[in-house]
């Protein structure tokens, strides 16, 4: 498995926000995470991604426990995240936003930027070309060197993808990727999830209000409730289980998601 979290724990001043969690994830796999507010979702994302430490269990990526490891060194291992809420930086342009996250594999030393020798130059010169194109194939080439609040919401939504995307990772966590985007921004999300998967070669873990997308994209989908998973299964099982009516949706569903 590329991902494992086994029995994972955490509490904040006695109330547990996960409990006895696991999850498994293969190399190449789209798995779905959802649940109401404050199941621990996010919780979840900020173990594997080196915020938080678990209390107890463990959180593996290709077989390394991650624990104590800082957030950059989780990055350097392949593993990249989107927030919930947008996080660019502001005045920083577009191209400016993913060239930074590709910083980290610069291969020059600090006497090189500070002297800009010619391998500085080379470096740069490369990862601006990298950042180009990655704009490019994710529709934003055209805006590289407006600022990043310039940007249409949905525009903003998709550069922060494509600066989780720079630093090249194998497994991509995605925080409501669609929160705040009307239906049409949804269509071209989901269009988008599916092609950068196929593209980049990468293993997808979602989390996601929106049952439209969780349903339309996920091979599989495991459900958070109070920080405990109540059910995992692909998207027919979940949308029937009557665990998940009644925790995620509260009543029974008769309309198809």
């Amino acid at each position: 498995m590329l991902l494992e979290l086994d029995g994972v724990q955490l509490s904040f001043g006695g109330l547990y926000a996960l409990k006895d969690f696991s999850l498994a994830v293969g190399e190449g796999e789209l798995v779905g995470l959802i649940g109401p507010n404050g199941a621990g979702k996010t919780t979840a994302f900020n173990l594997i991604s080196g915020i938080y430490v678990p209390s107890a269990g463990s959180v593996k990526f290709r077989g390394e426990d991650l624990a104590g490891l800082s957030s950059f060194e989780i990055a350097a291992r392949g593993v990249s995240r989107t927030f919930q809420n947008v996080r660019l930086f502001d005045r920083l342009t577009v191209l400016e936003n993913v060239q930074v996250a590709g910083h980290w594999r610069r291969g020059y030393s600090l006497w090189d930027a500070a002297f800009r020798s010619r391998r500085f130059d080379a470096c740069e010169r490369r990862m601006e070309q990298e950042a180009e194109t990655l704009l490019a194939r994710l529709g934003l080439y055209e805006r590289r060197y407006a600022t990043a609040t310039s940007l249409p919401y949905g525009e903003q939504r998709r550069l922060e993808i494509a600066r989780a995307l720079a630093s090249k990772p194998s497994l991509l966590l995605l925080d409501e990727p669609a929160a705040g985007m009307n239906p049409a921004e949804i269509g071209d999300l989901i269009d988008l999830i599916a092609r950068i998967r196929a593209d980049f070669d990468l293993t997808i873990l979602l989390i996601e209000h929106h049952m439209h997308v969780v349903m339309g994209i996920c091979q599989r989908i495991v459900v958070l409730d109070f920080g405990v998973k109540i059910a995992e299964g692909s998207p027919d099982e979940i949308r029937d289980d009557p665990r998940v009516i009644e925790a995620y949706l509260g009543q029974p569903v008769t309309a198809e998601f």
